[in-house]
């Protein structure tokens, strides 16, 4: 099964604090599967190549799109909140445990979400 992670960022370097989060992610999430000796994980994440990496956690690229306005920004937004439902995951976009959509909604996420935009 494919996923994908959709955000809103902002950076003075995004490229580079992309590349940073990716590899942070990947190495903490890599090792955690290591430690619990999860080998299915790992053989779906298994990924040899020339740079002497075993495992791949992220694809290659971004595919970043700079927001112009606000009406953009609100339909970016409300396409991520509708993923989970569009994929059959939930009925309601609030219900995404890791979604913005319940700091939006007026309810407390378990995710810190910066609003002011």
């Amino acid at each position: 099964m494919e996923n994908h992670l959709h955000l809103v960022a902002s950076a003075d370097n995004l490229s580079k604090e992309l590349a940073s989060f990716k590899s942070f992610t990947a190495r903490k999430c890599i090792d955690f599967y290591t430690a619990q000796g999860n080998s299915y994980i790992l053989e779906q994440l298994a990924c040899p190549n020339s740079s002497g990496r075993e495992h791949r956690f992220w694809q290659k690229g971004v595919h970043p799109q700079r927001i112009k306005d606000d009406a953009m920004m609100r339909q970016k937004i409300e396409y991520i909140h509708q993923n989970p439902v569009r994929r059959g995951y939930v009925d309601d976009a609030v219900h995404w445990r890791y979604s913005s959509a319940q700091n939006y909604a007026g309810m407390e996420g378990i995710v810190g979400v910066c609003m002011d935009w």
